[in-house]
């Protein structure tokens, strides 16, 4: 059986250089990697005013409130979601969440109909300011 521990997982931590805002703490608890076939997913971390940045991803997301006040956008549209809530990205829509509370935000999202995801986003991450994210490039642990 394969289980993954929220509270014990190692995030990484991501800057985007020209964009101060755009940060997080991120980590992939169940992927390719870990034997899924069909499914993916990820974790994030936000600070207050911090967020993921703008950006599409190959496979439907499903987006999981765990602690926190976040702005989701999605394609045109942008609502509240707090803790319990639940926000649907699909397939190649833009999206962003960012932290509109005043404590961390956690969020949890699901990927369904692929064990690995490519993000592209619209500004890049780290000094190199890499734009596409591809979980299948990462290394089991």
């Amino acid at each position: 059986m394969t289980t993954a521990d929220l509270n014990s997982i190692a995030l990484m931590e991501n800057i985007a250089q020209s964009r101060p805002s755009q940060r997080c703490r991120v980590a992939f608890p169940l992927q390719w990697m870990h034997g899924t076939k069909d499914s993916a997913t990820v974790y994030f971390e936000l600070e207050p005013k911090e967020e993921v940045g703008s950006h599409t991803d190959s496979a439907e997301e499903i987006l999981l409130v765990l602690e926190g006040s976040v702005e989701a956008t999605v394609g045109e549209e942008t609502v509240h979601a707090e803790k319990g809530q639940l926000v649907l990205v699909p397939k190649m829509v833009p999206h962003n969440v960012k932290n509109t509370g005043s404590s961390t935000a956690r969020i949890f999202g699901f990927f369904g109909g692929a064990n690995s995801i490519v993000a592209t986003f619209d500004h890049g991450w780290g000094p190199e300011g890499e734009r596409i994210f591809d979980t299948a490039a990462l290394v089991a642990s």
